[in-house]
């Protein structure tokens, strides 16, 4: 774990942008498609973590982006060459464009100036996005990542962000994974090589300072 000082560095609200990934409801909310990664992420704790860390990022001055995986009803664009995809394609809540499933989901809320980047292919939200793009438009030298699932989106995103340069740091108890064992062994064995491993409290104390500083 970094130090205090450590942190609040990375964590500047002026280079920092906080994303969420796949928290939306087809697939963490009560009607998911996977409803064992969806029981975990809100037994565990994580989906609640997620809501704090972005409710005080907007407070913070921090910018929210929120990263949605999506299809097309037709399925035109996406992904047929792997299990997990063709898997997908039959599993009965489908994340179709502009349907319930690729809403965020609560306790989350998305405050007019949050970014949604939706993507319609691929198991990365930042390797075929936009999401680089707007990440060097909006100044940003860390990305805290957050959502799920540990299995596969998480530490795609963690990988891409730092070979693009990026600091990445990532609250433990705010991404979540199935089987549960399976996501404090990824993070030590493997995210743990290459980000920040920190904690949500110790991310709130971090953006909460600047302002308790400010007002006094």
């Amino acid at each position: 774990m970094p130090s205090y000082e450590q942190l609040m560095q990375q964590l500047d609200p002026a280079g920092t942008v906080l994303l969420t990934v796949e928290c939306q409801q087809g697939v963490v909310g009560r009607d998911s498609a996977l409803p064992e990664l969806a029981a975990q992420a809100r037994s565990s704790g994580a989906l609640e973590n997620v809501g704090r860390l972005v409710a005080v990022a907007h407070e913070a001055g921090v910018q929210v982006m929120h990263a949605v995986a999506e299809r097309r009803p037709d399925g035109r664009g996406a992904n047929h060459n792997a299990r997990l995809f063709r898997a997908a394609a039959r599993l009965p809540v489908q994340q179709h464009s502009g349907s319930k499933a690729v809403r965020i989901a609560e306790p989350i809320e998305v405050a007019d100036e949050d970014i949604v980047v939706r993507r319609m292919h691929g198991l990365s939200p930042i390797a075929g996005t936009d999401v680089d793009a707007l990440l060097r438009n909006l100044g940003c030298r860390t990305l805290v990542i957050t959502g799920v699932s540990a299995n596969v989106a998480i530490p795609n995103a963690v990988f891409d962000a730092v070979n693009l340069g990026y600091t990445a740091v990532v609250p433990a108890d705010a991404i979540a994974g199935v089987p549960p064992e399976y996501t404090p062994a990824m993070i030590r064995n493997t995210l743990a090589l290459v980000a920040t491993i920190t904690a949500t409290d110790d991310v709130l104390a971090c953006w909460k300072g600047p302002r308790r500083a400010a007002r006094s």
